[in-house]
């Protein structure tokens, strides 16, 4: 059997899945493209995150991408003005909360960047009356639930907005909210 690879830029609001059981109605990734069947997505994105998704029928490649050998790449949106102080922290590793148990995150790049371009997203993050906001760029090579959110937290600037730009070598580069792309791994 010939294994697919697919890129798709996960939009805000999104689960990381295609199916669903529970009985609210959400929106899931089957509806963007006829993937083949036994696709899977590597990794996940909260459904208030966006970016880049890979998605894969073939569970070993899976399994590396997912490993901590492959770098994530986090474009951040904060509520306030990033300090160096705060870059340099996230830098060093930071105590997260992980299954209610305390967790010092790996050493990571970061960094303060200037405003991304990236699609606009679906739900607007919030009015310029309520405070200034930063962006940030914060590569991680380990994936906790919902880590990254709760290492800008922890140094006194909460999450706007999150996007997944890179993984490994692989970029959202050209793509828009909702895309997808087959690629070859």
């Amino acid at each position: 059997m010939e294994h697919k690879h697919f890129k798709i830029f996960k939009p805000y609001g999104y689960l990381s899945q295609f199916k669903y059981e529970l009985k609210r109605k959400k929106k899931l990734l089957g509806e963007f493209y006829d993937f083949p069947e036994g696709t899977m997505a590597i990794g996940r994105l909260d459904e208030d995150s966006e970016g880049l998704l890979l998605l894969t029928t073939d569970g070993k490649v899976s399994n590396d991408i997912r490993s901590k050998k492959v770098e994530k790449e986090y474009y951040v949106q904060v509520d306030g003005v990033i300090t160096e102080e705060a870059i340099q922290q996230l830098r060093d590793g930071v105590e997260i909360t992980v299954n209610k148990d305390k967790y010092k995150t790996k050493p990571c790049k970061a960094s303060k960047i200037d405003i991304p371009t990236l699609p606009k997203r679906a739900k607007k993050i919030r009015d310029e009356r309520h405070g200034p906001t930063s962006w940030a760029s914060i590569t991680v090579s380990e994936g906790k639930f919902r880590q990254v959110r709760k290492m800008t937290s922890v140094v006194g600037f909460p999450t706007l907005r999150l996007v997944r730009v890179r993984i490994g070598d692989i970029t959202i580069k050209d793509l828009d909210a909702g895309s997808v792309e087959e690629i070859f791994i």
